[in-house]
């Protein structure tokens, strides 16, 4: 895993290259934080083996940009972990559009961009300096006993534990929410990290994401099946799962930015910012992004 430090405006990479990024940073923490991404400003050529070998060699959710094949789109986007490719990356397109716009190569107001999840629709904050990008609305998913107990055991927590809740939901992929009492025992969490894959199989998931409400928010944390490291310090598609949930469930406060802070336990303090979408159903996703060396 590269080690990865604060700079200014870099050139634009060569082709096949990657650039650095840190995304979904919590300016509020005194320790570097955020979600790292390699940035190919220029993928075409690249195959899917070099692109998922990139991705290996940093240790991380790398986003690779191709122009795009429909008319009314900035461009296309792949997006490959060490493990595999996968469909949609949160964090990975909030920081690629920031850094297409920091580069000049992204001027207007609003746009849309593919992904293999379908379109997305984006905004540029100019206050904010940041990207918003859409999520649809989620679907969730009940779980049995059988499998709320086996998640338990995987997160090794009593299934008896006083408000402990599950339930599978997905604006892109499946993420198992569990909710947890309280932020210490979100932290406190040491899972079997070894069992993690099997148990995401059996229940059709693609992580488990704990988590615990606060008073501005909640606190997650991310296990994933199998993206080639044991815990994400960030992971916008399922803060936007839990975003809908929530929403669903009435827990969301009307028209206000709600954060979701996670890799606070990983010493990597991230901050993921949801709202409601006004034109569609669904959220809008963004974070604050970095330049990284």
């Amino acid at each position: 895993m590269t080690d990865l430090h604060p700079i200014g405006l870099p050139a634009e990479p060569a082709a096949g290259e990657a650039a650095l990024l840190r995304v979904f940073v919590d300016s509020t923490q005194p320790l570097q934080g955020g979600n790292p991404v390699p940035l190919v400003l220029d993928a075409r050529g690249m195959q899917a083996s070099e692109m998922q070998a990139l991705a290996a060699h940093y240790g991380h959710e790398s986003s690779f940009v191709f122009p795009a094949g429909l008319d009314d789109h900035l461009c296309r986007l792949r997006f490959f972990v060490p493990g595999h490719e996968m469909e949609m990356c949160g964090h990975a397109t909030v920081g690629t559009l920031w850094a297409l716009r920091q580069w000049g190569r992204w001027t207007t107001p609003h746009a849309r961009v593919q992904t293999l999840s379908g379109s997305v629709d984006i905004a540029w904050d100019e206050a904010g300096n940041r990207a918003w990008v859409s999520q649809p609305a989620v679907a969730t998913s009940a779980m049995t006993p059988a499998q709320c107990r086996a998640v338990a055991a995987v997160l090794r927590i009593d299934p008896a534990l006083p408000g402990l809740h599950m339930i599978n939901a997905s604006t892109s992929r499946v993420k198992t929410l569990v909710r947890l009492p309280t932020v210490a025992a979100l932290d406190a969490l040491a899972p079997d990290f070894d069992a993690v894959r099997d148990v995401c199989e059996a229940i059709g998931s693609t992580g488990l994401y704990p988590y615990a409400l606060t008073g501005d928010g909640a606190s997650a944390r991310q296990f994933p099946k199998a993206s080639g490291y044991p815990e994400d310090a960030a992971t916008g598609i399922a803060a936007a799962a839990l975003w809908g949930y929530l929403n669903e469930t009435g827990s969301v406060p009307p028209d206000q930015v709600y954060t979701v802070r996670q890799g606070v336990a990983m010493g990597s303090p991230s901050a993921i910012q949801l709202r409601r979408r006004g034109d569609a159903p669904g959220c809008w996703l963004s974070g604050e992004t970095q330049w990284m060396a």
